[in-house]
């Protein structure tokens, strides 16, 4: 399989305040929220996928199966997502040349390889620097960015999301459909629902 000249970025950094237990070890589908993200990181056309801890992080790691995929530490995780995105961009263009990154969540259960690959697949063909999922009424995350992109997503304060980024330049950003994007998991009543949703 050829793989794309892309890194994925998992943001999974955060404390899971509002849910009060850490959603990264959740359980959907056999599996926790966070392997099921490495899972479609990895069964992806992506170059290489790096996870980011800082909450809970002990806890997390203990009972993860994070196998091979990459995994690196924001001691500065309550300062703000855009702290994890920078630790995370930095280390993987630290370790070969990429032509763009892909954002994920962990709370985002219904995101699967096959969405990866559509988006790498449409910014390959359109030429955008700039892929984003649309659903509700707004742009976010899965998002591509090209390289092109890389500075002003280094240089995003601790408290703005690279949602800054892409609705700075909506004529680079093609849209991809993902209905299904709304569905995250921040209170236990969310959990309750998608549990309710098998």
């Amino acid at each position: 399989m050829d793989k794309f000249p892309i890194g994925i970025i998992i943001l999974a950094a955060g404390g899971s305040i509002r849910l009060g237990q850490p959603k990264q070890l959740l359980t959907y589908r056999g599996k926790t929220l966070l392997e099921n993200a490495i899972d479609a990181g990895k069964q992806s056309k992506a170059m290489e996928t790096v996870v980011v801890l800082g909450g809970n992080e002990a806890v997390i790691r203990r009972h993860v199966n994070f196998g091979q995929t990459l995994v690196i530490s924001n001691p500065d995780w309550e300062k703000g997502m855009s702290v994890s995105l920078r630790l995370g961009l930095n280390f993987l263009i630290s370790r070969r040349p990429l032509e763009g990154i892909l954002l994920m969540l962990v709370d985002q259960p219904f995101v699967d390889a096959a969405l990866l690959d559509k988006m790498m697949d449409n910014w390959v063909k359109n030429r955008k620097g700039i892929v984003a999922c649309a659903y509700q009424n707004t742009l976010g995350v899965p998002t591509i960015f090209g390289k092109e992109y890389f500075p002003e997503l280094l240089a995003l304060s601790a408290t703005e999301g690279a949602k800054k980024v892409i609705y700075s330049h909506p004529l680079d950003t093609l849209t991809v459909d993902f209905p299904l994007g709304s569905v995250d998991v921040d209170t236990q009543q969310d959990y309750e629902n998608l549990l309710g949703s098998q």
